[in-house]
């Protein structure tokens, strides 16, 4: 099955390639961009992520011998449907807003037992390698909020003194080169490579871009999270790496997914 849909996104890949006449001819750069997203789609190896994830979420592991069938994500206990969209938000139990991700470790930690610096160890995948564990229970559980309408809660004094320290974040500027997350996302029409760069101070823009991560990225061969797009934003603006799940990077989501509020999630979505 694997092997099946590997070799469905190859395909689709080499189809636009081996047609350059297409991006002169069929009109623009990004009509043809979007034209090769919708043909691997259907491709998409996110969908075998998702599901190794939902064995992993089913599973009884850890020392405790437990599965996350009751993790609490914000809806109560075991409630998996729509509560990705709902997130980051605040936790009573830690009186702290938790992004999904940081919220996924929590209950491996208290539910599963599991050591948290083992857990968070290796994050991310290498390019080509499998999802780690995270990734595939990030795809899973972003998968049952497909089609479900953002509503990043602003209820709590601590969600909006989040979305505040985001939203410094997205403005600030250092670095060697002078740059911040606004530097790339706060304009229209800027493009990197072939890569049109959403200007995410625009409604319809910013829920777009927010609604598509996680993603598998065919460049790369790897499901990627929410929290390797930060981290990967930072190390291309030359910043000092950002912490796996630090408050940083839970500010910074919670600003991008309040603004997003009221688009659909389309995600485990694709990228190039």
């Amino acid at each position: 099955m694997k092997q099946v849909v590997h070799a469905a996104v190859l395909t689709a890949a080499l189809g636009i390639v081996s047609s350059p006449v297409a991006f002169a001819q069929g009109g623009s750069t990004q009509a043809e961009i979007e034209r090769y997203r919708q043909m691997l789609q259907d491709g998409n190896p996110a969908d075998l992520v998702a599901i190794k994830g939902e064995g992993l979420w089913k599973a009884a592991r850890g020392p405790k011998k437990a599965s996350l069938e009751q993790c609490d994500l914000g809806l109560g206990p075991g409630v998996v449907k729509g509560a990705y969209a709902q997130m980051p938000r605040w936790f009573a139990d830690t009186d702290s807003v938790m992004d999904f991700e940081s919220r996924l470790v929590h209950c491996m930690v208290t539910l599963q037992g599991m050591d948290r610096a083992t857990v968070v160890k290796q994050p991310y995948s290498r390019e080509g390698e499998s999802a780690t564990d995270l990734e595939a229970l990030t795809a899973y559980v972003v998968e049952e909020s497909r089609g479900v309408p953002v509503a990043v809660p602003q209820n709590h004094a601590k969600e909006v003194e989040s979305y505040r320290r985001g939203e410094a974040i997205f403005w600030y500027r250092g670095g060697p080169y002078d740059f911040a997350c606004s530097s790339c996302h706060s304009n229209d029409d800027q493009r990197i490579r072939l890569q049109d760069l959403p200007n995410l101070t625009r409604k319809e823009q910013g829920q777009r871009a927010f609604t598509t991560w996680p993603a598998y990225r065919v460049s790369q061969g790897a499901f990627r999270t929410m929290q390797w797009r930060m981290f990967d934003c930072f190390r291309q603006q030359r910043f000092p790496e950002l912490k796996y799940l630090s408050p940083t990077s839970i500010d910074l989501i919670t600003f991008l997914g309040v603004n997003a509020n009221g688009g659909k999630m389309d995600s485990p979505a694709i990228k190039r």
